[in-house]
């Protein structure tokens, strides 16, 4: 059983798809690892960390060679899989939406290949769940970027010279990101507050120590999807919110917006008009930015001003804290493969549950029903 660990060939990914740690592991399970030389260069991983766990260092067609599973962080060009076997697995963030032509591709090229993204949010898959690791460390960097943007302080300060008053953050959009960003403000200490459309958010809110920001007008609106995700709400709702956070925005002088809907464009939580109500020198981190944008205004990859405040729309935020982001990353797809690996077989072998969830393509198909319909 050979896996193949590529060079990820993506704009601006620094990210690898595995570490010395998960090569030691896979090695035990009996399985052949080859990794493409200076695949882990980005990401602090030098060529001889992975030699020494057992990998074979080598070119890209060399390390395809004869490969049963291709592991990468985002998905890899099919055009450049040739040498791998016929219906070997390519295990990997896809985009399936955003990358519909790609997975076409897969198809074509007899290979079978499985979105990580797509893994269901279960007990038993939260260890490989990849959004979740990667969604905690952007949480996290969006207050960092915020707080090196931002001219002012983070905590109250009283000195002789007088006090520095403590920072405002607001949080919109309360998944994993949100709830590491509001913890990583408090440790800095800011004054936090937070929102989100799934009423079940409150308590998580304030267990962290920040205030809740609710809409309690529109009753019977518990905006919770499947899965554990939010869902697009009504306008009678959207109106309310509106309003609730125009008055709110005006005073914040950090906003970190983390709003996503999986498979649509990001919602729209900050018109130009309410960005334009907050103070000079305020800062907003749109981490939706890449799927359409929370903020009117933000451009990916960009640090623009309008109306005196800097909106960030940083470009793929876990590759910017790359050595960690690999780590909790190939740990994902550790887990994943492990858990179904069949000894006898010296191979993984998916159950429905979650292979039915994550399966892309199969036997020169698009197979999974969300890219049918």
């Amino acid at each position: 059983m050979k896996i193949a660990v590529l060079k990820e060939a993506a704009a601006g990914e620094r990210r690898v798809s595995a570490t010395p740690e998960t090569v030691k592991k896979f090695v035990a399970l009996g399985a052949e690892v080859a990794v493409e030389a200076n695949a882990g260069l980005d990401a602090s991983i030098a060529d001889q960390a992975y030699a020494d766990m057992g990998a074979a260092i080598g070119d890209r067609a060399g390390t395809l060679k004869d490969a049963d599973i291709v592991l990468g962080v985002q998905g890899p060009d099919p055009a450049s899989l040739k040498g791998a076997k016929p219906g070997a697995w390519i295990v990997a963030g896809l985009n399936p939406f955003g990358e519909r032509a790609r997975v076409d591709a897969y198809a074509s090229g007899g290979f079978e290949a499985l979105a990580m993204e797509f893994m269901p949010r279960i007990t038993r898959a939260q260890s490989m769940d990849i959004l979740s690791s990667q969604s905690n460390l952007s949480g996290y960097k969006a207050v960092l970027d915020a707080a090196a943007e931002y001219g002012r302080a983070f905590p109250m300060m009283m000195t002789a010279a007088g006090t520095v008053s403590a920072a405002k953050v607001f949080v919109m959009g309360v998944g994993v990101a949100g709830l590491q960003a509001i913890a990583t403000a408090r440790r800095l200490g800011a004054q936090v507050s937070a929102t989100d459309v799934r009423a079940a958010t409150r308590e998580q809110i304030l267990s962290l120590g920040a205030k809740p920001i609710f809409v309690e007008a529109v009753q019977g609106i518990e905006g919770e999807g499947t899965g554990g995700y939010a869902t697009e709400m009504s306008d009678e709702y959207k109106a309310a919110q509106a309003e609730l956070v125009s008055a709110h925005i005006a005073k914040q002088d950090i906003v970190v917006t983390t709003a996503l809907i999986p498979g649509r464009p990001a919602p729209r939580l900050i018109s130009d008009a309410q960005v334009a109500t907050m103070k000079p020198g305020s800062v907003i981190v749109d981490l939706a930015v890449e799927a359409g944008g929370n903020v009117e205004g933000a451009v990916a990859g960009e640090i623009v001003e309008r109306h005196g405040v800097k909106i960030v729309g940083h470009r793929n935020v876990p590759s910017r804290l790359a050595t960690d982001a690999s780590a909790l990353f190939a740990r994902n797809l550790f887990n994943f493969l492990s858990a179904f690996w069949d000894k006898e077989q010296g191979r993984p072998v998916l159950d429905e549950e979650i292979g039915n969830a994550i399966r892309l393509t199969q036997g020169g198909k698009v197979v999974h029903e969300r890219l049918l319909g």
